[in-house]
């Protein structure tokens, strides 16, 4: 055994024997952290505006700092990125991460000295966790791969300015920057496709142990690789034993990644966002992700039905129920108040508390009141691919088709297939018999002829990475949403289809 993985296992030991300090105290520790924000910040812009001062209750601070998105806080922001100091958190944000918004254009997330522990030491936590609990530490001294934007930054009025996982990048441990790949220039190159082609030159021959990324980019990876050599990955790289993953649900992936590495291996899932770190998976043996209720964040949850109510129910850790999908609302040491993420979670387990990630609360489809959400679709494609275990997905969305040019109107699912099902006709009326047992709504309007079942488009091979490149957004931290309440996406797809 290398030096590295030895002295992983003490830590290890250290850092979940702390974890469990906390873990089992939500409660005391979400308020510990409340009432640290709230000294952290009373001197600021935002402190001032929303009386922090006088504030000494958790009711108190609910009836002063509303729920807000991005478009809210940008007035601060832009004031943040003018110059100014104690806008949102005390003194300048040492980062701004520069984000892609779906309404808001570039959106520029604080990060502050205080707020880094959160985003670095989770992921470092994440892996001594899995050490910890498996014993397996070989993977650290061999090559470790992390798919990332570039970590080139610039510099704004003394704040640097760059992508989360670029920021990120420059965090590394100095004891894992020997065996991290790919090199720093191949990492700053921009082109998704010239870069992805000089991280396989560079790691091609190399002793490759951990592969992290978002799933439908390793596959891509791993595709450019079996094309290359014409082996599967467990014989290009027989090393590796780890894959960590975040940023989208990995079922609909997971049967064709598997198939391209040639056997099952072990995987993390951690949930990590610009605005903060916000749960890892802590076992290999329950189901769900540990939230990270020590980490320099204070939450809230809102029950997914009244969320776009005008007085929506704010919840505490403590008042959340098991099985209930919840839109997250963070407050942190980086400056972000009231501000919900756009995610929905339910929880698994309330000790510890553990989640699942279900969806975006505003990626839905309700054209007709269905309220369909990603999580039923997600489970619905699942389901029919393991009644037709032949299938591989690469990718897919769904849209609403409200106003067909006859009959009634429908869901179409637009679904790039690795391998198709090879009964077609048997595969929809799964899937759209699965979706109608998860959601009510969408079985009556079946049975009230208000819609007619689902119609499934096959795109053709290279659809959604030709797509997501026409839009800007190829490779990196960029995600296709699963589903959307209009035919932007759709249309978009179709016309890359028909111009390729």
């Amino acid at each position: 055994m290398g030096i590295r993985s030895v002295l992983s296992k003490p830590l290890a030991q250290f850092v979940v024997q702390r974890q469990k300090e906390w873990m089992h105290r939500p409660g005391e520790t979400q308020q510990r952290w409340f009432q640290a924000l709230l000294e952290g910040a009373k001197n600021t812009a935002f402190g001032r505006d929303h009386r922090f001062k006088d504030i000494n209750s958790y009711p108190e601070f609910r009836q002063a700092v509303p729920i807000r998105d991005y478009e809210d806080l940008k007035p601060y922001i832009e004031r943040i990125l003018a110059g100014e100091s104690d806008v949102l958190w005390k003194g300048k944000p040492v980062y701004m991460a520069k984000t892609s918004g779906t309404t808001s254009g570039t959106k520029y997330i604080p990060i502050t000295r205080e707020s880094i522990p959160n985003h670095i030491n989770s992921a470092r936590d994440a892996l001594l966790n899995y050490i910890h609990e498996t014993g397996k530490a070989a993977f650290l001294d061999k090559k470790l791969i992390f798919l990332s934007g570039s970590p080139e930054l610039v510099v704004k009025n003394g704040i640097n300015i760059g992508r989360l996982s670029g920021i990120s990048n420059h965090h590394v441990p100095a004891y894992l920057r020997t065996n991290q790949l790919p090199s720093y220039e191949t990492n700053t190159i921009e082109d998704w496709e010239t870069k992805l082609e000089k991280i396989i030159d560079e790691t091609l021959t190399q002793p490759m142990s951990l592969i992290s990324g978002i799933p439908p980019w390793v596959q891509m990876y791993f595709d450019r690789i079996q094309a290359r050599t014409g082996k599967k990955i467990k014989d290009v790289f027989p090393d590796f034993s780890l894959f960590v993953y975040g940023g989208v649900n990995f079922e609909p992936y997971r049967a064709k990644l598997y198939e391209s590495i040639g056997k099952k291996i072990d995987s993390i899932e951690t949930y990590p966002a610009s605005e903060g770190f916000i749960a890892y998976q802590d076992t290999q043996s329950e189901e769900g992700l540990l939230m990270m209720l020590n980490s320099g964040i204070f939450f809230e949850f809102i029950p997914a039905e009244d969320y776009f109510s005008k007085n929506p129910r704010r919840l505490t850790i403590e008042q959340v129920e098991l099985g209930k999908n919840y839109a997250v609302v963070i407050h942190n040491n980086a400056g972000l108040w009231g501000y919900s993420l756009g995610d929905t979670v339910k929880f698994v387990s309330n000790d510890p508390y553990r989640l699942l990630v279900t969806g975006r609360i505003k990626h839905f489809i309700s054209a007709f009141g269905e309220h369909v959400i990603g999580e039923e679709v997600e489970k619905a494609l699942y389901y029919a691919m393991e009644q037709h275990p032949e299938t591989e997905v690469v990718e897919f969305t769904v849209a609403p088709m409200v106003s067909p040019r006859e009959g009634l109107p429908y869901h179409e699912w637009f679904v790039e297939f690795a391998t198709p099902p090879h009964d077609a006709e048997a595969f929809v009326r799964d899937l759209d018999r699965r979706l109608t047992e998860l959601n009510v709504y969408y079985k009556d309007l079946i049975s009230g002829s208000i819609l007619r079942p689902l119609k499934l488009t096959v795109l053709p091979r290279e659809t959604f990475r030709n797509y997501m490149k026409s839009q800007g957004k190829l490779g990196g931290q960029n995600k296709v949403p699963r589903l959307s309440n209009d035919r932007m996406i759709g249309e978009g797809l179709l016309e890359t289809m028909q111009t390729v």
